[in-house]
Order: C-alpha cells, then sequence, then structure tokens
C-alpha cells in the first residue's frame, strides 16, 4: 500500500519582473521558504522568495479535486500547483503517471488561472510578455510505503514501476530505457529517495522534507524557463542584426549601424543582468544535499545546456556589437572625409569665380 500525493507544477514566463513585496502586500500572502534536511545558518535561503496566494481546489473532468496553489518569483514565473492525493498500489499509481505525464487538461487550467491571477496583480507586473513560454513538471510523492523500505531497497525492488511513472508509461520499458530513468537518484537517509527524471520525479520522504524537494526542483524549472526565455530574446535580436547586416551595402542602411549597435548592446546587458539574476536566486551555501538536489535536477532538465547556449549568444552579441560599431565608425568617418571634400571643392569654386 501506497500513500502520498501527486503534485503537478506548471511554470508561465509572463514578465521581466514581479514587484514581491508590493504583491506580498496585496495578497496578505507569505513567503516561500525552504527547509533543509538538517539545522543551516539562516542565509541559506531564496535571495527573494517566492509569494504563495492563496490556495483553493478545483474539480478535474473525471470528478477528481486537486487543491491548486499559486506561487510568483520574482524574475517573473508564475507557477500553477496541483496536487491530487494518492493510496493504492504501484499499477495504480503509474496508470495515473500515464494519465499526468503531461496533462492537457491541467495545462489549460493552469493558463486560465494565469490570466485570471494576472489581471488582479497587473500593477505589480513589470514588463507584460505579448506571448507566454511554459514548463511543466510532475513529482509523485510517497509519505508511506508498507514495509517503510529503505530508499536503495525500493529502487532495487519497484525500479521497473518507478522507471514508468517517470517516464508516464503504462507498458514496460526496454532495459536501457529503465536504467536511463533511474540513474538519476540520491538519498540523504536511509529511508528517504528522490529519482529525478526530465519531465518528472519521484520522492519517498516524509511530507516537511518531500516539500523542500519539490521546492528545489520546481526552482530548476523555473530556471529552465528564464534561460528559454533568454534563448529565445537573442536569437530574435541575432536574426534581426543579421538582417541589417545583409542591407550594409547601402549606404543609409551603414549609417544606422550606430543604432543597431546600441540595442544589441542594451539587450545584452539585460540579459546579462537577468541571468546573473536568475542564476543566484537562491543559494545552498551549507547544506550539500539541497546542493546536489539542485544540481542533479539541473542537468535532467537541461539548465546547463540552455544556460551555455545564453552564454555563447551573448558572446556572439559581443563580437556582433564590436563589429556594429566599427562599421558605423567607418561610415561616419566616410561622410565627415566627404564633407570636407565638399567644402574644399566649394571653396575653390569661389575662389576661381573671384579672380575671373
Amino acid at each position: 500500500m501506497l500513500e502520498g500525493s501527486v503534485r503537478a507544477m506548471l511554470l508561465h514566463d509572463v514578465c521581466e519582473e514581479i514587484r514581491l513585496e508590493e504583491l506580498r502586500a496585496m495578497l496578505g500572502a507569505r513567503r516561500a521558504e525552504p527547509t533543509f534536511k538538517h539545522a543551516t545558518p539562516e542565509h541559506v535561503r531564496f535571495e527573494k522568495p517566492p509569494v504563495i496566494g492563496r490556495a483553493s481546489s478545483i474539480t478535474l473532468y473525471s470528478g477528481e479535486n486537486v487543491e491548486v496553489q499559486v506561487k510568483y518569483y520574482e524574475y517573473g514565473v508564475v507557477s500553477v500547483g496541483f496536487e491530487l492525493p494518492f493510496a493504492g498500489d504501484w499499477e495504480s499509481l503509474v496508470a495515473l503517471a500515464a494519465r499526468f505525464v503531461p496533462s492537457a487538461e491541467l495545462e489549460r487550467q493552469a493558463q486560465d488561472i494565469v490570466r485570471e491571477r494576472l489581471e488582479r496583480i497587473a500593477s505589480v507586473i513589470v514588463r507584460p510578455y505579448e506571448q507566454w513560454i511554459s514548463e511543466d513538471y510532475y513529482v509523485f510523492v510517497l509519505n508511506q510505503v508498507d514495509g517503510n523500505p529503505t530508499g536503495a531497497d525500493l529502487l532495487a525492488q519497484h525500479g521497473d514501476e518507478i522507471a514508468r511513472i517517470l517516464r508516464g508509461e503504462n507498458m514496460e520499458l526496454a532495459r536501457s530505457e529503465r536504467a536511463d530513468a533511474l540513474q538519476a537518484s540520491l538519498s540523504y537517509y536511509p529511508n528517504d529517495l528522490v529519482v529525478v527524471g526530465w519531465n518528472a520525479a519521484l520522492v519517498y520522504d516524509v511530507p516537511a522534507a518531500a516539500d523542500t524537494s519539490i521546492q528545489i526542483l520546481e526552482y530548476a524549472n523555473s530556471q529552465l524557463l528564464e534561460f528559454r526565455h533568454y534563448d529565445e530574446l537573442l536569437d530574435r535580436e541575432l536574426a534581426s542584426v543579421y538582417a541589417s547586416l545583409k542591407r550594409r551595402a547601402n549606404f543609409i542602411a551603414r549609417w544606422r549601424m550606430g543604432h543597431e549597435a546600441s540595442r544589441l548592446n542594451s539587450v545584452t546587458v539585460e540579459v546579462t543582468e537577468l541571468v546573473e539574476r536568475a542564476d543566484t536566486a537562491i543559494k545552498f551555501v551549507s547544506d550539500m544535499f539541497a546542493a546536489r538536489l539542485y544540481r542533479l535536477a539541473a542537468s535532467k532538465v537541461g539548465v546547463p545546456e540552455y544556460k551555455n547556449l545564453v552564454n555563447e549568444k551573448l558572446k556572439t552579441a559581443e563580437h556582433l556589437y564590436r563589429f556594429l560599431i566599427d562599421e558605423f565608425q567607418q561610415s561616419r568617418s566616410f561622410v565627415l572625409e566627404l564633407m570636407v571634400v565638399i567644402i574644399l571643392v566649394i571653396e575653390l569654386i569661389f575662389l576661381f569665380r573671384g579672380k575671373s
């Protein structure tokens, strides 16, 4: 017999910034501060803890009631969390995972909730985006398992079921796929376990510690969302610059290179600042388990890959900025030299007219 819950986190990147202190006062909401496996110094915290809105509940088409919680991050991410209590055997949990990973119904519900909440908090939203990008992640929480097995025993005895849960599959998986699904796992005490996949995770722990693991998983996905946004933003800006470079044979277009360079530099500085803000939003200075779990989660969902893409495009943008400035300087030098020649020609014309 298993007891726990299914947690679905649907994150949306909606704006450049949410003014959390004003939002907290507006909603009368609490901070989302993580707890840890053991006592840690006060500085092991979010730099600006996300704000948690009041919970509510909705009824799915299946008739199931799920609890809903909305969380607001300072760097413009809104996370809608759904929680469905669970009690049953392994096969029923596998079937539940196959139904929810992913869930089009929860995605629609989450978008409706975010739109409705944003209308209410519009005054604290900075530079809202016309189009959102989103990420979804599912966590299967086991608080009680018959026999209280260790994390290692749970993985050894029920690895097949855990792998199918993480993949959202009812059918048996190939051995290589099972091994890949289970390779990212860790424990702190003998009787806990976290297995992290790219789209879902399984957490076997007591409720308070499980909530902390879920929060770290959510933070990793919020980072992924931010880096995806920066990647798309840089793609658009670089495409615009490349289009301008194709027109540089046109003198007027070359003269506008200064404006293009200034705009590109502004975007580069802005993205660099935002990347640093998202990258340092939480610190795990003294809790090594939390730090390991974050690194594992970030690696599985693809944060390092997107971060590297963004950093490479920032380097490309810097090179292009210097090139655009050189092009603009050459155009300006040409104009100045041309003006000097024109002035000399005018002076010569007046000189020869005077002599005649």
